[in-house]
C-alpha cells in the first residue's frame, strides 16, 4: 500500500505571492507603475464576503492598490454595468472582477462579457476563453481563469514536462473544467473531458496518469478509480456535516485515494490558495500589457 505525496498548494501559493510581490516592487521602481485590482461585491452573500476580504488583504500585501466596490443586493442590471464600464475606462484600475454569485435578477453572463477583456483578470470573457482555445500567443494572448492556473503550476511544478501524458478531467465547467482541458492540452497532453453523465466514468478515470476533479459532487471520485501512481489535482470544496460539525471536503475521497495515487492536492490547501495567487498573477500580468511592458515570468 503507498502512501502519496500531499502536493501542498500553500507552500507553492507563498513562494508565487512572493514573486509576484517582487515583480511589483520592480514595476513601481522602473516604471512608476502600481498595479491595481478592482472587485465588485453586489449582496451580502456570506461566503463571497470572507472572499473579497482575502483577496482584498493579499493584494495589499503583494503591493497592489486595491479598490473594493460594494453593491447593494438591490442593485439593477443597468447600475452594475455602469460600474463595470467606469471600471473598464479608469487607468489606476488593471483588474476587474465581479464576485460571483450576483443576485438571480443580474445576468452574469451580461456582466463579465461587459468587462474590458483585457481588464478581465478572472479568464472568463468569451474573448478570453476564445484566445485560450485557439492557443493565441503575444498580444492576442488570453487572461487564464485562475483556478486552472494554480491547477497547472502545480502540475507543472511537480512533474516537469506534461507531454504525452494522458489527462481526464472531471467536469466541463466553463470556469475550471473546460479551460482546464484547453491547458493540458497546451501541454501535449491527451485529454479526456468527463462529468457525472460519463458511461464507466471510473473506468475513463483509471486510465489517466494525470486526474483533474472539479464537478462539485462532495468526494465523487473514489480511491479505486485512480491509476497506481497518477497525479491528482482536486478542485472541488464542499462543505458537509459530520456528527454535527461541517467538514471541507473536495470531490476526491482522499483518504481512500492516498493509497492509490502517486501524489495529491489536499482540500483544504491544495488549488484553493492558488486560486488568489494567480489572481494577483492575472492583475501583474495585464498591468503589464496594458503599459506595453515585458510580462513576467511567474512559472
Amino acid at each position: 500500500m503507498s502512501t502519496a505525496t500531499i502536493i501542498d498548494g500553500r507552500k507553492f501559493s507563498a513562494t508565487l505571492r512572493g514573486r509576484i510581490a517582487e515583480e511589483v516592487t520592480r514595476l513601481k521602481n522602473d516604471h512608476d507603475l502600481t498595479p491595481g485590482l478592482a472587485v465588485v461585491l453586489v449582496g451580502e452573500d456570506p461566503a463571497s464576503q470572507v472572499y473579497v476580504r482575502s483577496k482584498g488583504k493579499q493584494t495589499l500585501e503583494a503591493g497592489m492598490n486595491s479598490y473594493e466596490h460594494k453593491m447593494s443586493a438591490e442593485t439593477t442590471q443597468e447600475e452594475l454595468l455602469a460600474k463595470v464600464e467606469e471600471l473598464n475606462n479608469d487607468p489606476a484600475v488593471h483588474g476587474i472582477l465581479v464576485q460571483l454569485p450576483v443576485p438571480d435578477h443580474i445576468d452574469d453572463h451580461a456582466i463579465i462579457n461587459a468587462i474590458d477583456p483585457n481588464k478581465d483578470v478572472d479568464g472568463f470573457h468569451v474573448i478570453n476563453s476564445g484566445r485560450l482555445a485557439t492557443g493565441a500567443r503575444g498580444a492576442s494572448a488570453p487572461m487564464i481563469p485562475c483556478t486552472p492556473l494554480g491547477s497547472i503550476m502545480l502540475l507543472k511544478d511537480h512533474l516537469g514536462d506534461l507531454s504525452g501524458k494522458t489527462a481526464v478531467v472531471v467536469g466541463r465547467s466553463n470556469i475550471v473544467g473546460k479551460p482546464m482541458a484547453q491547458l493540458l492540452l497546451q501541454e501535449s497532453c491527451t485529454v479526456t473531458i468527463a462529468h457525472s453523465r460519463t458511461k464507466d466514468l471510473p473506468d475513463v478515470v483509471r486510465q489517466a496518469d494525470i486526474v483533474v476533479a472539479a464537478v462539485g459532487r462532495p468526494e465523487m471520485v473514489k480511491g479505486d478509480w485512480i491509476k497506481p501512481g497518477a497525479t491528482v489535482i482536486d478542485v472541488g470544496i464542499n462543505r458537509i456535516e459530520i456528527d454535527g460539525k461541517n467538514k471541507l471536503v473536495g470531490d476526491v475521497a482522499t483518504a481512500e485515494a492516498m493509497e492509490h495515487a502517486g501524489a495529491i492536492t489536499p482540500v483544504p490547501g491544495g488549488v484553493g490558495p492558488m486560486t488568489i495567487a494567480c489572481l494577483l498573477a492575472n492583475t501583474l500580468t495585464a498591468a503589464s500589457r496594458q503599459n506595453g511592458l515585458k510580462e513576467p515570468n511567474l512559472l
